[in-house]
Order: C-alpha cells, then structure tokens, then sequence
C-alpha cells in the first residue's frame, strides 16, 4: 500500500519535545517519538527559589533531530518520502538574546554556560519588576496604553519583561545582543535557514499575546514609549519586526543540511510558529465561544470569536486578544492559570519529603529495596490522594486553598500573589489538604470564566485537553462540578502535536485553511464530565469565601509591600 500524504507536528513542552506524524487525511497517527531535555533534566541553569528557569537552545536542536529520526524510523517504509510539512508548537512566552544572524548567544563561545545567553522558559518570574513598571509607564506615559490589547495587566512571563530583565542585569548579554527572538519562530527559522532578526517570520501569536503587537499600533509599541520605559531600550524596535503571521503561512522549506539530519527531503514545507497553547486549541477542535483549557502545570484558556461580533471590545484582565492567533480570520482570546498540576506537584514533593530523605538512605534496607519502595510511593501518592479525597464530604466550613502558588496570571496577572491554606485542624490530614488544592484550582478555573462572562463574551462549553484532564477524573469532575459546565475531552493523547500537524497540513496547501484541516483531521471526543447540580450548589459557598481569602491575601501583600 502506497503511504498518503503526512504531516509532522512538533510539540515542545517544559519538559520534552515530542515529534508527532499524521496521516494528513484524516488524523490517523502513524508514528510518535519524545525526548527530555537531558540538561534541563538536570536542574541546570534554573534557581527555583529566585523564580529563573533557563533552557539551553541545545536541548532544543538535539530533541529536535532525536525525536524527528525516531518517529521516522518508526513509521511504515516510505512515510519519510511522503512528508509534506511541518509545524512547531512551543511554551512562552520563551524568548532568548540573539546576535545580528539570530543565533542564540548560549551558542557563540564565551556564552555557552550564561543562563541569561539562553531561553528565558514561561515559568521563569525573575522579571516581575520589570512589569510592574511596564504596567505603570503604559498607564501614565501619556501615549497610547500599548497593554489594551492584552488585557490591560503585562505579566513577568511576557517578552519585555523578560528582556529588560536581562539588559539591565547582565551588561555582557546586553552588548551582545542584537535582537530577540521567540523559541516559536526560531525553530522554523533553524529549519528553513532562515534566522535573520529582520527576515525571520514572526508568530502572530506570540507577537500579539506576549509582546503589545497590533495592527493598530503598526507593529509593536513605539520607540517613544520604549525609550520612556528605559533609554537602553532605544534602536531595538528596529531591530525585532514588524509584520507577523498567522500560522497557516508557510516559512519556508527544509534546507539541505536539516532535511538530510531529519531524514526527510527537502522540499518539505515549514509552517509559521506558535504557542502550544493555541496550536492545542486547534488539536482539540476549539470552535466559537467554547472555552480550551489546556490543563498541565499551569493551564492556558483558549477562546475564538467571530471578528465582526466582538468588535472593538476590549476585554480586561487577560492575556491578550489577538486576530488571528489560533484560527485566522477569528480573534483568539487567552486566559489561564500559573499554577495547576503545579499545584498536586508541589504537595506531592512536601509529602515525599521524608521518604526520600529518610527512607531513601535509610541503612536498614538494601539500596535496590529503598530505591523501588521510593518510586513506589512516587507513583502512586497523586492516585491514593485522589480515591481518598474523593470520599470525603463537601464541607464548606472546612480546609479551603487559594492556588496562587506561582503568582496570578488571569483574571488580572500578579506573579507576586502567593498561595494560602486555611482552616486547618488537627483533624486535617493530607487527603483533605488534597482536596482543598484541587477545589481551588477549580475555582482558579471558574474566576477566568466568570471574568470573560463579566466582559461580555459568552461561554456555550468547555474542552479540557493536556495530562490533568486525561489522567485524573476527580480533578476533573470537582472542576465541573465548580464550574457548573460539562467538560468534554479530546480523544487524541497530544492535542498540542495534533494542532500543530493541522496547521502544517494547511501551510503545505493540503487544506485551503486551518478550519477545514481540523474538521479532517480531527479525534473526536473520548469522555464527557456532566457537573452534579447539588455538588455545585453547594461549591457556590466555597467560591465565594475563596474569593473573599484572595481578596484579603492580594491586599495584604500590597499593603505589606509585596510591590516595593
């Protein structure tokens, strides 16, 4: 049988990359292969306790080829020779210093071991003064609010941010760098040859979610409002872009050398970049006014809405409302969470502290023994917490969370926020705590829907995709349940690979658009979490005294000068 038409969708994670080929007739899986970052596996570059999380742009270019020869190797003889495209998904805002050839600076000698020379990872909140002053200049400059397009409040996790971070802090990376690139439109770049600052396709969707670029405003925000912002800011505007685009654009093509490392021929088409997020959405067949969450460690809530029914409406407290940036021709609107999977993570380290600690040198065990009772326990704690929170009784007068763990992103982002747990007993043990994190990720989840509600913008349903909504159904059934909206979930393992190969069969012209690429190439639905009316009833007591907890945590930090 001669193999169809395929495309390979390329997801790049926080923690691996992971290299997806799809029968571009209909969806169908014929391969898959991941790779963990082995340098970011190792904790190098990040300190957790001051919020940085650096990636070496190795880590990217080795998971690349890796997982690219591997699912090739694994598909059906002949396969390679039928690629037609590829497109890229990545984290971000993940953004890095270049030099005037956009080569990362990590690769230029003298720059190999400088975080700060590397990709500055979403997660990374080293730069939550530099938005703060960002949020105040666009407020009170006396130009154009540059943050109205993304939802009034710039975040740390944003390109700006990030780079005056560095510029002011690191003076070596500051006279090095000629431009800054998103890992989103470096990678096509790597793939098609084409790195240049001033030639380099630009992601609408990074460019417009993370970095104040519109339409309206020519391009990104103006050199008089980057000066006032800091003069050493001065002359970059004319060196990132202007135009960005949407990612049913093609990039280019494999160049010789890629084509050759990959394993595929070189006439393959590259389409243009986005966020895993967006690229998600489009896997897990985002149609108008459903809310997409993406649930991992942190969630990303995606919206489309017809441009002519939203009109000029601004939307507050967000993050950004870009045309274009997941399905083109439609405003894509983001939301979400800092904190979601993060959340159990991080209990689940509190509680395995002991065990790794004592029981894991303990001399009374032989090594093998401590080792496989370590990864045991490792294992099965998120599943045991789960089957016994899900026993116990819905108490309004009991444990209640607020899951600002990692700062705020939506509604109204504050990385400086912390999480809380209060009303605890002696009678509160770890199955109780449990279930009071997970409710208040719920009501997270429920504060973005009722803020797009408070703005005007309907919400018709939800899709959950990503490892939270397949793994756990009682994280899942409590957000339904919170939410008082069913859930429905996507039947593909990796919607954000998926969304990214629907994009690619679109930029390769197999599909005339993004649209009738995922009605083709679609999975479907595997599950449906329908909320309980009385369960829900009984939550709308708990989300109020949550909101009353927030309200009390976010004042207290800023009057106790959590913003100086």
């Amino acid at each position: 049988m001669i193999p169809r038409d395929a495309v390979i969708g390329i997801d790049y994670g926080t923690d691996s990359v992971r290299t997806l080929i799809i029968d571009a007739a209909d969806g169908t899986e014929v391969s898959t292969a991941v790779e963990y970052y082995p340098r970011w596996g190792k904790g190098l570059y990040c300190d957790p306790a001051s919020n940085r999380f650096r990636q070496h742009p190795l880590d990217y270019l080795e998971g690349l080829e890796h997982t690219v020869r591997a699912a090739v190797a694994a598909a059906p003889a002949g396969v390679a020779e039928r690629i037609r495209g590829i497109s890229v998904d990545t984290t971000g805002s993940t953004p890095v210093a270049v030099d005037s050839a956009g080569t990362p600076l990590a690769l230029i000698p003298g720059f190999e071991e400088e975080p700060d020379a590397m990709f500055v990872l979403w997660k990374d909140h080293t730069a939550v003064d530099e938005a703060g002053e960002i949020n105040r200049v666009a407020k009170s400059w006396g130009g154009t609010d540059y943050t109205k397009y993304e939802g009034g409040v710039y975040s740390s996790e944003w390109f700006w941010a990030k780079l005056l971070h560095i510029l002011r802090t690191n003076p070596r990376v500051r006279q090095a760098a000629f431009s800054w690139v998103e890992h989103c439109d470096w990678i096509p770049g790597v793939l098609t040859g084409n790195t240049n600052p001033h030639s380099l396709k630009r992601s609408r969707c990074a460019a417009g979610h993370k970095a104040m670029w519109h339409e309206n405003f020519s391009g990104l925000p103006s050199e008089e409002f980057l000066i006032t912002l800091d003069p050493m800011l001065a002359g970059l505007r004319a060196r990132l872009y202007t135009e960005t685009h949407t990612s049913d654009v093609v990039a280019g093509t494999l160049t010789r050398e890629w084509a050759a490392r990959l394993g595929l021929p070189p006439e393959v088409r590259v389409g243009v970049g986005a966020f895993d997020a967006h690229m998600g959405a489009i896997g897990g067949e985002i149609r108008p006014y459903v809310l997409t969450k993406i649930m991992g460690t942190s969630t990303c809530d995606m919206i489309v809405v017809p441009n002519e029914e939203m009109g000029q409406k601004l939307i507050r407290g967000i993050c950004g409302q870009v045309d274009g940036s997941i399905i083109p021709g439609m405003l894509g609107m983001e939301a979400g969470q800092s904190a979601f999977g993060d959340v159990y993570a991080w209990f689940k380290d509190v509680l395995l502290w002991p065990v790794r600690e004592i029981i894991g040198s303990s001399t009374l065990l032989e090594p093998q023994l401590r080792a496989r009772i370590v990864d045991e326990a490792e294992e099965r704690i998120i599943n045991a917490l789960s089957a016994a929170a899900a026993e116990l009784p819905l108490e309004e007068s009991g444990v209640l969370a607020v899951d600002w763990l990692n700062g705020r992103r939506t509604p109204d982002a504050n990385q400086l926020l912390k999480g809380a747990i209060t009303g605890l007993n002696l009678g509160s043990d770890a199955p109780k705590i449990f279930r009071a994190l997970v409710e208040a990720t719920a009501f997270g989840a429920r504060m973005i829907v009722d803020r797009f509600r408070e703005e005007g913008v309907r919400i018709d349903g939800v899709i959950a995709l990503g490892g939270v909504a397949k793994k756990s159904s009682f994280i899942m059934q409590t957000v339904a349940d919170v939410m008082g909206m069913t859930i429905a979930v996507p039947r593909s393992e990796q919607t954000c690979a998926l969304g990214a190969a629907m994009c690619a069969a679109a930029a390769a012209g197999l599909y005339s658009t993004i649209d009738e690429a995922k009605k083709a190439m679609g999975s479907g639905f595997e599950r449906e979490y329908a909320p309980d009316a009385a369960r829900h009833q009984q939550y709308d007591g708990l989300y109020a005294r949550y909101k009353r907890l927030g309200a009390f945590i976010e004042s207290e930090m800023t009057t106790g000068g959590a913003h100086t």
